[in-house]
């Protein structure tokens, strides 16, 4: 079994080779290679100093033939540039979303075609596939049934991607499986380009003594998901066999993974409660349009039935997620905020 994760060193892809390599396995068979393909490697790396682990560095379009040298039989495809830069670059994002995108498909489908196996691509899509579109607003309550109509390129990016590997599949060149994301926060680490990204600065920033900036209007709904369950989901999603009934992947079409609902005002409301006064105060409200209009567009509230039926669950609460942030990044937290929470948590759970 050779496992492949592109974008293996961002933070998702480090975060599901730890649950691999934990495992060993992978629906019931041992993991014999976990390959770990990313532009950016770093220096050090647990994840890359695990013997089952191999590293391919540099752009995908550039490394297939080290991803493809031997046979693949799932590749975990996350890599890609991110919502606002999509935005603010057009060629960016057609380069390292949709072509990149294509031509791992055909690198899995020139495989099957010489009688290797035919590779599992599970693809990271996102939220932003949705959009509300003033000719057919979003109705209230998303689910898998309801029309994407991106309202960004990176949006429409994905769910062209989300075609062509149900083509793919269809014709039998790839097993393909897509897991929605929703906004993944509290994410640890540098800020990055997404356009979601404010949703875990306004935490992590506050938590760790510094400023932070909202963008949008308090009162904005939006869709969450923790780490944790995010990269449940993924395996979920990539492990499941198919077929009808619970517990199967019923067809080609994508998995929105559990959203937790929240606006940013519970969110804020929720870091004020569980690390005080002086670290909410750290927030500033400064709306800036261009944030909001992408942000925005996307849906807040989603029908989880169908995630539900394999076995998964949203989280429980925001209170929920920015614990699990503080007590797996506890080292980026200041020490009395830490102490506050977990003294909390002994006493009455905030909900």
């Amino acid at each position: 079994m050779r496992i492949v994760i592109t974008g293996g060193f961002g933070f998702l892809g480090r975060q599901l080779a730890a649950a691999l390599l934990e495992a060993r396995t992978f629906r019931g068979a041992p993991i014999d290679r976990l390959v770990l393909a990313d532009r950016f490697v770093p220096a050090q790396s647990p994840e890359a100093d695990d013997p089952l682990v191999d590293v391919v560095p540099g752009d995908l379009n550039d490394s297939l033939d080290d991803v493809f040298a031997k046979p693949v039989d799932v590749l975990i495809h996350l890599a890609s540039a991110v919502s606002a830069e999509c935005e603010a670059d057009f060629d960016l994002g057609m380069s390292a979303n949709l072509d990149t995108t294509r031509a791992l498909l055909e690198a899995a489908r020139t495989q099957s075609a010489a009688g290797g196996p035919v590779v599992r691509v599970v693809f990271s899509s996102s939220v932003a596939v949705y959009g509300s579109d003033p000719m057919l607003p979003l109705p209230q309550v998303v689910s898998e049934s309801t029309l994407p109509t991106p309202r960004s390129s990176y949006g429409t990016q994905k769910l062209v991607c989300e075609q062509l590997i149900a083509d793919y599949t269809r014709r039998g060149f790839v097993d393909g499986r897509v897991a929605r994301l929703m906004t993944v926060a509290v994410r640890p680490g540098k800020p990055n380009a997404a356009a979601s990204g404010f949703l875990s600065g306004i935490i992590r920033e506050p938590l760790s003594g510094l400023p932070a900036t909202c963008p949008v209007d308090p009162d904005l709904r939006v869709a969450l998901a923790s780490p944790r369950r995010t990269v449940e989901g993924i395996l979920r999603v990539a492990e499941v066999a198919r077929g009808a009934g619970p517990g199967r992947l019923d067809g080609g079409i994508p998995v929105n993974l559990p959203a937790l609902t929240v606006s940013v005002a519970e969110m804020l409301a929720t870091l004020r409660r569980v690390a005080g006064d002086a670290v909410a105060d750290l927030v500033t409200v400064r709306p800036d349009p261009g944030v909001e209009a992408i942000v925005g567009s996307w849906p807040a509230v989603f029908d989880n039935a169908r995630a539900a039926a394999l076995g998964l669950e949203p989280d429980p609460s925001f209170a929920s997620v920015l614990r699990q942030y503080i007590e797996d990044h506890a080292q980026a937290v200041v020490m009395d905020v830490a102490a506050r929470s977990a003294r909390s948590e002994r006493s009455v759970p905030i909900d």
